[in-house]
């Protein structure tokens, strides 16, 4: 089986810790036997000059090898905060000849596309015009974000509606597709995984020792600095905590990089927290396990999620995380013997670390729990299915007919571009 995976959530030479768990799925795929694998990671364009850090997409290589596999990075336009509605035919149509030329040597079965917008509509217009089924994966915010904007909902319908199958990372956001109008019966569950040789229990002393961290109780957060995280209420419930038990010696590192940073950082200096909060910055994928095993408890206050990897490494390092009940969370925290969940609200928040603290967890149980949750698992479920949608696909038309063009309104702009690109 041969699988084209289409996606800009994919690592590359100038971000290399970019959206592993995309990267630790396709690896593990690529890695059964039988299974091939060639990766389209499109990048926006930007002309190589300083003026903003977007210039480092003009650095991006414009063909790499990563963890074996080839990997594509073909320039598309993309403009800033407006005309998101393009976003899916203007990547389709900039990588489209990439797409072609990776054909003539890899003859794929079938278009895997990560994300459900932009990259799930191009990936259907790809199907359409190489007559190859596709498989759309949602990952959270591109159901639960994206469809509030009414447009974008409308894409994100004829997508999913026009794909062959589709994957969701937890049953919360099945249930959001479903709630699009989606058949129950297209949509696979399949949560992520976690690698539990990189990600693993380490003597905690050890881990503090190499960190240069004290004796202090450690509560930990890791992700993109963005408001959807909730970086402000952990601040926010840590003065809190420290209200309530001014003697208790806490400290909150937040690992990450964002656009929120200097917000944080003015709002940890207002409060007075210099000694209690440390923004860390970015850390090396590879090193994170470190940071969780030195910590006492992991703590996650996302307004919107999937199924964030971040809980599933600090599980597997051992670490009880506090959450907030959103997305795929409450199916990855089932029990009070891993973590706890709590309110998205500072006060709560506060409540539920002053709980993690004083209760005794085992660190092994936490462990044991998250072992069988792995990257391996989810690529056998992957291939599974991929191998019922090819099964299915058998039934289509003859190479070289126009998929779905039948189904789209006569004179559609839709319609016209599916047409071009199948004549």
């Amino acid at each position: 089986m041969k699988a084209l995976v289409f996606t800009t959530a994919y690592p590359n030479n100038v971000w290399p810790n970019d959206s592993v768990h995309v990267r630790q799925r396709v690896s593990q795929f690529a890695a059964l036997d039988e299974c091939g694998v060639k990766v389209v990671a499109p990048v926006p364009y930007f002309p190589p000059l300083k003026i903003s850090q977007k210039w480092l997409f003009s650095q991006v290589a414009r063909q790499e090898i990563i963890d074996g596999i080839e990997v594509y990075h073909p320039k598309y336009l993309m403009t800033p905060k407006v005309g998101m509605a393009l976003y899916g035919l203007q990547m389709f149509l900039c990588a489209l000849s990439t797409v072609r030329r990776v054909k003539r040597s890899f003859d794929f079965d079938l278009i895997s596309a990560h994300t459900a917008y932009p990259e799930g509509l191009a990936g259907v217009l790809l199907g359409a015009y190489f007559n190859k089924p596709v498989v759309v994966s949602a990952r959270g915010s591109d159901i639960n974000l994206l469809q509030t904007f009414p447009l974008i909902r409308q894409l994100l319908r004829f997508t999913l509606n026009k794909a062959d199958s589709v994957i969701a990372v937890s049953d919360a956001l099945k249930r959001s597709m479903i709630g699009l109008g989606i058949l129950d019966s297209k949509i696979s569950v399949i949560p992520n995984g976690v690698d539990v040789k990189k990600f693993r229990s380490f003597p905690k002393e050890e881990a503090r020792n190499i960190l240069g961290l004290g004796s202090q109780k450690l509560i930990l957060s890791v992700g993109n600095l963005t408001a959807n995280k909730g970086f402000d209420l952990l601040v926010k419930a840590v003065r809190a905590f420290r209200v309530d038990h001014p003697s208790d010696n806490v400290q909150l590192a937040i690992i990450g990089e964002g656009d929120c940073r200097k917000s944080l950082e003015t709002l940890v200096a207002s409060l007075g927290l210099g000694a209690h909060v440390r923004l860390v910055g970015a850390v090396p994928h590879e090193r994170l396990y470190i940071w969780y095993s030195a910590a006492d408890v992991f703590c996650l206050a996302s307004e919107r999620e999937g199924w964030p990897n971040v809980l599933m490494e600090a599980l597997a390092c051992g670490i009880p995380v506090i959450a907030t009940p959103v997305g795929g969370i409450p199916e990855i925290i089932v029990s009070e013997e891993i973590g706890l969940l709590t309110e998205r609200q500072e006060l709560k928040i506060a409540a539920a670390i002053r709980q993690a603290f004083d209760k005794q967890w085992r660190r092994e149980k936490i462990v044991q729990y998250v072992r069988a949750h792995t990257w391996e698992r989810a690529a056998l479920d992957m291939r599974n299915v991929f191998e019922s949608t090819l099964a299915c696909g058998k039934k289509r038309p003859a190479h070289g007919s126009p998929r779905y063009s039948h189904k789209v309104k006569p004179g559609s702009a839709t319609s016209s571009f599916l047409d071009s690109s199948t004549s």
